[in-house]
């Protein structure tokens, strides 16, 4: 190969929020792509993206996980990928506080594609199985620490996320009681802009907020 193929890196209009686009390299055998690459991801988002822990999922056609995020401190940015299968993937702000908290950005994701999100601390993921027998893979900048996972509603009808559900979803009872954005806001269960601002100056200068 003569030259490193690369991805192409989007910031969403979410702030914090990217899209990964690898290029695809073809050739007799197949196809081949680069998904991640430190240097290049740490240039977009003005920081590393340590990878601390590695998570997938597998499930069910008409499965709908999240919305997820964690609470800052400590965080953990998550960087997620179709690797089976075919999903609808979200990313939603919930920072509040944020100029763009409560809004989403969609993006399709499927097998073979290699796209990714990456969503910085206080933006929240979920996702619709598309296909039997999805799996996504999570790439972590931070262990997860128990008791940390902020759940909210994936069907909050304020967020309004157009899943187009062609029934009633497969979800977790956790998920599926979750509190809508503004209730868990209410509540002071979603971090701030401004701690999240702060834990994302921290990371670029090489710890946490």
């Amino acid at each position: 190969m003569s030259r490193a193929p690369r991805a192409t890196v989007t910031e969403l209009s979410i702030p914090g929020a990217y899209r990964i686009e690898p290029h695809h390299i073809p050739d007799r055998r197949g196809h081949f792509y680069e998904a991640f690459r430190a240097e290049a991801l740490g240039a977009a988002l003005g920081r590393p993206f340590p990878i601390r822990q590695v998570n997938y999922s597998v499930s069910r056609r008409g499965t709908l996980r999240g919305i997820h995020t964690t609470s800052v401190p400590p965080g953990q940015e998550k960087l997620v990928t179709c690797v089976r299968g075919s999903a609808l993937d979200v990313a939603v702000d919930l920072r509040v506080g944020s100029p763009t908290f409560g809004r989403y950005e969609i993006t399709r994701q499927d097998e073979g594609s290699g796209i990714g999100v990456l969503m910085a601390d206080g933006i929240g993921h979920a996702f619709l199985a598309l296909s039997d027998d999805v799996c996504m893979n999570y790439l972590c900048s931070a262990e997860y620490v128990p008791g940390t996972m902020i759940d909210v509603q994936a069907l909050d009808p304020e967020i309004g996320i157009p899943w187009n559900l062609a029934g009633e979803p497969v979800m977790s009872d956790k998920d599926r009681a979750a509190p809508t954005a503004r209730e868990a806001a209410a509540a002071g269960l979603l971090p701030s802009y401004a701690d999240c601002l702060a834990q994302y100056s921290a990371l670029a200068t090489g710890g946490r907020a």
